[in-house]
């Protein structure tokens, strides 16, 4: 490290602002500059806690213009704030740019952390704790999100999603045709707040429900794990589609087969080597 300034990703509520740490007022109010997802939004947590702290707005249609800026600042001996609209930063977030940008550069990371909705919803979700994914939002091109169930179908793990409530009910649907519409689920909604919601079944009893309720708020979905005698479809064969969909997808031949060893608990070297002989 340098003399460099110091990137706090701070964490801020996900809803109810009780959950607001002490650790992250005080950071705020002392750091030179808050680079904010939306600064309207922030504008009124730091007005609701008395933090005059300046902004700077951070988000994914500009973050490729302010990642070199804010490291310039930092490594000018500011210190910096990242915060979005709510939870941790760099999650589902284009955080995780900046927080790149600063590592190539020298600049010290800390985090602030705080309560997350995916890491909540997983705690009542009754599934198993011990392993767990987190896959954040499926993708929205149609045979990216095949591929991508596809390979999520073999999860052994409780897996974690996030989803908009306009999308929730095709992402049901998606996941009824890929998992077995008999897979459990959890389905958390506007999680710390005042509509606070909880729905368990099966993922077809997901979708009656919320066929007759119009989904409204933030969704996070936990879906229990296959069985582990799903590892037995691993043949060679289904092991090289997998990778010939991960790397069509602008996947690394490298990351594809590292995803596919975890997945399959494989050596990492076994799956590369057949990755070496796609086109």
């Amino acid at each position: 490290m340098n003399d460099a300034g110091i990137l706090y990703l701070v964490g801020t509520p996900i809803g109810n602002l009780e959950d607001m740490t002490f650790r992250a007022i005080a950071i705020l109010k002392q750091v030179d500059l808050i680079a904010a997802e939306d600064t309207r939004h922030t504008g009124k947590l730091l007005h609701h806690f008395g933090i005059d702290t300046p902004q700077t707005s951070y988000h994914e249609h500009n973050a490729h213009k302010r990642v070199p800026e804010l490291v310039e600042k930092l490594l000018q001996g500011m210190t910096i704030a990242l915060v979005t609209d709510a939870g941790m930063p760099a999650i589902s977030d284009p955080g995780v740019e900046l927080v790149q940008g600063c590592i190539a550069s020298g600049v010290k990371v800390i985090p602030i952390p705080v309560v997350t909705a995916g890491i909540a919803a997983l705690t009542v979700s009754g599934f198993a704790t011990q392993h767990f994914g987190f896959d954040g939002f499926l993708p929205i091109d149609k045979k990216e999100r095949r591929d991508r169930l596809e390979i999520l179908r073999l999860e052994t793990r409780t897996m974690i999603l996030y989803e908009a409530p306009h999308r929730l009910l095709r992402t049901l649907e998606d996941l009824a045709e890929s998992f077995g519409k008999n897979r459990r689920i959890a389905i958390a909604r506007e999680l710390t707040k005042l509509h606070e919601e909880f729905w368990r079944g099966s993922i077809e009893g997901a979708i009656s429900y919320f066929t007759d309720r119009a989904p409204k708020g933030e969704f996070t979905l936990v879906i229990e794990g296959a069985e582990p005698s799903f590892k037995k479809s691993w043949t060679e064969e289904i092991i090289i589609k997998e990778l010939q969909n991960l790397i069509d997808s602008g996947v690394s031949r490298s990351e594809a087969s590292r995803q596919l060893a975890e997945l399959a608990e494989l050596p990492r070297r076994q799956i590369y080597q057949l990755a070496l002989t796609l086109p």
